[in-house]
């Protein structure tokens, strides 16, 4: 998936992941806010998973053969 950031005129860092709605966060540092998106998208896919909804990203996340 792909992060975007951005800077603001306060200084601050934003990332992004426009593929999820929601996922998008502020951090001091570009990688500050690139670790912090990375974590929220992690957690959005577990509740994904978590309540049986259908998600096109975590076919980005896992293989399954059978």
């Amino acid at each position: 998936m792909r992060v975007e950031v951005e800077s603001e005129e306060d200084g601050r860092f934003i990332a992004e992941v426009p593929d999820i709605p929601g996922a998008l966060v502020y951090g001091a540092t570009p990688r500050e806010a690139v670790l912090k998106v990375q974590a929220l998208v992690l957690r959005i896919l577990a509740d994904r998973i978590d309540s049986g909804e259908e998600s096109r990203e975590l076919e980005e996340v896992f293989t399954v053969t059978t």
